[in-house]
């Protein structure tokens, strides 16, 4: 039994979020038990941990259980590698049929980070954005992605709904964000019309789990001059589409996801 008087509260958040993988579900008591401490500590440790996502409540009462950053943490601690490798191929092909920049982006948070970039080959290529990270909002990529967000999971990542704007054309109003959104599920691709950097335009498409979950994002882009009209964008779409398909079969296939 830890001893209270040597445990902050960040190893306790940790032992409690452990506790919950390990047994399916927690109630305040058995954590209380576990950690040495009172119930009302036992409960301030899991109400932390519920705000950052790491555990959920269902109901008022009810035991804890894991929660979507848990799961989230999980999965990218385990297929960082896999998916990389599941999408190399196919990304090099996109990039050589289209002659655009070609990338792989997850979610972290509000952010989208670009895991694996490879540059353009042809006229009004953008540069490679790899490592870089850019609110989720603004990017073809992130939009692809939040799109398949529960509401409930949008929720925890935009408590506030505040959205801040990266260039005058970003989308700076939530209910604006939930109508692109609604778009983007039907047709299942987004766009970024210079969003992040006036002079760019993407064109991202979601790579989903078996059950629906977004995980990463494959997108196009190209400078303005190459890529911009409804013709344009739409000369493109069914390659990026293809490579998103191509990806997550073989994400599927490797893991049974």
């Amino acid at each position: 039994m830890w001893n209270h008087e040597r445990v902050n509260s960040a190893r306790m958040a940790l032992r409690a979020v452990e506790l919950v993988a390990q047994r399916g579900a927690l109630t305040v008591t058995e954590l209380a038990a576990e950690l040495g401490v009172a119930k009302s500590t036992a409960h301030r440790v899991l109400a932390n941990c519920v705000a950052a996502g790491f555990v959920r409540q269902d109901h008022v009462g009810g035991p804890y259980v894991i929660g979507v950053a848990t799961k989230e943490l999980a999965l990218h601690a385990t297929s960082a590698v896999r998916l990389r490798d599941a999408a190399q191929a196919t990304l090099e092909q996109l990039r050589d049929n289209t002659g655009l920049t070609a990338s792989v982006l997850v979610l972290e948070g509000r952010t989208a980070r670009f895991v694996q970039s490879l540059e353009g080959t042809g006229p009004g290529r953008a540069s490679t954005r790899l490592g870089r990270t850019l609110p989720a909002h603004c990017t073809s990529g992130g939009k692809a992605m939040l799109a398949f967000l529960s509401e409930a999971e949008l929720a925890r990542r935009y408590p506030s709904r505040r959205l801040d704007r990266a260039t005058e054309r970003s989308i700076g109003d939530w209910d604006a964000l939930l109508r692109v959104l609604a778009t983007v599920r039907k047709r299942c691709w987004a766009t970024n019309l210079g969003e992040t950097d006036p002079a760019i335009t993407g064109v991202g498409a979601p790579i989903l789990l078996a059950n629906g979950d977004p995980v990463a994002a494959v997108c196009l882009a190209a400078t303005a001059d190459r890529l911009h009209t409804r013709d344009e964008i739409s000369s493109v779409v069914p390659e990026l589409l293809a490579a998103a398909t191509r990806i997550q079969s073989a994400l599927r296939g490797a893991s049974g996801m």
